[in-house]
């Protein structure tokens, strides 16, 4: 990857090279029934089996609400 960058560390009089990845955080709100779906589409397209692959967290929302007319649940998102 041309992403990649390197740092040099020292640590207890050892020097390591320690290889940075770049990261991508993405968030999603959506409808329970789309949540498996959606997990499955980001495991299928990142998943390359190699360390840094990343995580999923899931996470219920209690309530949504739109800011700018004050839409509440679905209808926010």
């Amino acid at each position: 990857m041309a992403d990649r960058r390197a740092i040099q560390r020292n640590t207890a009089g050892v020097s390591m090279i320690v290889d940075l990845l770049p990261k991508i955080k993405i968030e999603l709100v959506l409808d329970g029934n789309l949540a498996d779906a959606a997990v499955d589409a980001i495991i299928k397209n990142a998943s390359t089996g190699k360390i840094g692959d990343g995580k999923i967290f899931l996470s219920k929302v209690d309530e949504v609400i739109r800011i700018r007319n004050q839409e509440r649940g679905l209808a926010a998102l």
